[in-house]
């Protein structure tokens, strides 16, 4: 049994990774702003007004751990704001940086004391951060911020591996989520869990650092 940290645990793929992990017999800490009725219902650990943009709530979250060890971080917190050419908003761009990029940087950088050799950190981007994909354009803040996501985790997988720590780079694919307005042409949050899982699991020092989908194909950077 293992110990699993999940951010942006009140819905869609963070509640589904809390239900699933749960399910197999592992411990999980679930973090959030504010907890959903049904991630209340798992009764598991619950780390409530967790801001992952503030040092201060940050910091908290890690007094609050002491010295429990976590053998899986799954950086999962993450928000999307559609930002076109013609109706640029550099604030909201900034925003996006600060949840998805800046957010889980700084949460992985808190729990490290309480990561040890063998730990795994999971980073939640997307394929509409790979610069090679790329065919439509648009989405400014939330691509760019996933670019940036996917860095961070590209330079921990080098920085941590001495320690013995594996990064994995993962895209859910396109999740029937809140998040993408519950899209008809996606698979459930269910079917991305379980593949995200058989990624992590498979997770180690010799393929850290990978972008991989959900279904395990590796993706274009």
């Amino acid at each position: 049994m293992a110990i699993y940290l999940i951010t942006g645990a009140n819905r869609g793929i963070g509640y589904e990774y809390c239900r699933q992990l749960q399910a197999r017999g592992e411990t999980v800490i679930a973090v959030c702003r504010t907890a959903s009725q049904e991630l209340q219902q798992l009764g598991i650990q619950l780390e409530e007004g967790i801001d992952i943009t503030s040092d201060a709530s940050v910091a908290n979250l890690r007094n609050r751990l002491g010295n429990q060890t976590i053998d899986v971080l799954i950086n999962n917190a993450g928000i999307l704001k559609r930002v076109t050419l013609e109706e640029l908003d550099i604030d909201c761009i900034r925003e996006q940086f600060e949840v998805n990029a800046l957010g889980a940087l700084r949460v992985t950088h808190a729990l490290l004391p309480n990561l040890k050799a063998g730990s795994k950190i999971v980073l939640m981007t997307s394929r509409m951060g790979s610069i090679g994909d790329n065919t439509s354009g648009s989405s400014y803040g939330y691509r760019m911020s996933k670019v940036a996501l996917s860095m961070a985790g590209k330079s921990l997988s080098h920085d941590l591996k001495p320690r013995g720590i594996a990064v994995a780079i993962l895209h859910p694919g396109l999740v029937q989520t809140r998040m993408t307005n519950f899209t008809r042409g996606g698979i459930t949050p269910e079917e991305s869990v379980q593949g995200l899982l058989a990624r992590i699991d498979e997770l180690t020092l010799e393929n850290t650092g990978t972008f991989w989908h959900a279904n395990g194909e590796m993706l274009p950077w």
